[in-house]
């Protein structure tokens, strides 16, 4: 059976690029060059597997995935597991949620599984060349005239080198199909020219798939042929029921080349090569989670796109969005609760964030999210 409306997926970034533009129209010569980027984006697969969401899994000869088009990662050599994994006493285990794909077949080893990259996807740039890059060249764009809201919470500025957390997952509803709503981490450091970013968390967007982001620009490498970063999931948390929630950790492997690693659950994803980074390089300088929608105004009014769960984070328990027993990793490779933690929302009339209780297995967490546009919100 198809899953029915939009997709909830895995997505991540490495470094923040330069803005995309949305748009429809292209012309003969256009339509030659998109063809030509999916022959390079798509790889020769040894095995495919159709979702019942539409999309169709590539099983790619792990030497041979996207991350290698990377001209700095030309003689790269994989790395099968990183020097340590941060772990931590608390009561943060979850289960393991497949994607979609999963039942209707594995990618054999040596593979890793990459999300085929499909000519619609393309089209969604008004320039090829800026398929894959993130719409904004920078992290956390507060201002009164950013399109983008917010409702996070952020540690003090310091040293850190991962983090970990728990997040529930929903099904948000986006309103246009220029927007999107996710729930993430951000990993920063640096300004101007030396900013660098890792975000990683789950998506909805008007498109009815991801297909920003990803492994569609290289540099991320891929190990796993399990979880496909952009594949999505249709266990998804009910309104005053289930709860669904995935682990996440994102460090930094001080032992082994300064590579960034990414773990969902207990699937050890991949990594970004110290090769790609400036300033990351030597740690980030700032962390932060929550929720961030787009909010495109059309008709000139606020977009009814839902954070999170699509209600106010004072609901609490099983039905607003939270994030829980958030961690960062420090010097020692040791996991921590973060400290000087604050919240901060673009605009609480429409989407908000509450703090947490001190004292339970959650550790320091928070609600967050909202309906966007209601009475408050006009």
């Amino acid at each position: 059976m198809r899953m029915a409306g939009f997709a909830v997926a895995l997505m991540m970034i490495g470094v923040i690029m330069s803005p995309c533009v949305y748009g429809e129209e292209f012309s003969d010569h256009k339509e030659i060059e998109v063809e030509r980027l999916l022959k390079r984006l798509n790889k020769h697969a040894l095995i495919s597997i159709k979702s019942d969401d539409g999309d169709i899994i590539d099983c790619v000869p792990i030497h041979s995935q996207p991350a290698f088009d990377h001209p700095l990662l030309r003689n790269h050599t994989i790395q099968m597991r990183p020097s340590f994994i941060p772990e931590s006493t608390s009561t943060t285990y979850t289960k393991n949620y497949t994607q979609a794909w999963n039942k209707n077949g594995r990618c054999p080893e040596n593979t890793v599984s990459i999300r085929r990259i499909k000519r619609e996807d393309i089209l969604r740039s008004n320039f090829i060349e800026d398929f894959g890059k993130k719409m904004t060249p920078g992290i956390l764009l507060y201002g009164s005239k950013s399109i983008h809201e917010y409702a996070t919470m952020k540690a003090k500025e310091g040293k850190y080198f991962g983090t970990a957390f728990v997040v529930n997952i929903w099904k948000p509803k986006v309103e246009v199909r220029n927007e999107f709503s996710l729930a993430q981490t951000w990993l920063g450091s640096g300004v101007g020219p030396t900013k660098n970013t890792i975000e990683a968390g789950f998506q909805a967007d008007g498109y009815n798939k991801t297909g920003c982001y990803n492994t569609n620009c290289p540099g991320f490498v891929q190990i796993s042929k399990l979880v496909t970063v952009g594949g999505t999931y249709n266990t998804v948390s009910q309104y005053d029921g289930v709860q669904y929630a995935h682990r996440i950790v994102i460090w930094r492997d001080r032992k082994d080349g300064k590579k960034w690693w990414l773990k969902v659950g207990d699937e050890l994803v991949g990594y970004w090569p110290s090769s790609l980074f400036t300033s990351l390089g030597d740690g980030a300088t700032r962390v932060s989670w929550g929720g961030e929608i787009v909010n495109a105004k059309t008709g000139g009014k606020h977009t009814a796109t839902d954070m999170g769960s699509g209600h106010f984070a004072d609901e609490g328990n099983k039905k607003a969005s939270y994030f829980r027993n958030l961690m960062t990793v420090d010097k020692a490779n040791t996991l921590r609760e973060p400290q000087g933690v604050y919240t901060k929302s673009t605009n609480a009339n429409c989407y908000n964030i509450k703090t947490g209780r001190n004292g339970t297995s959650w550790g320091i967490y928070f609600y967050y999210g909202g309906p966007g546009r209601n009475p408050k919100c006009p």
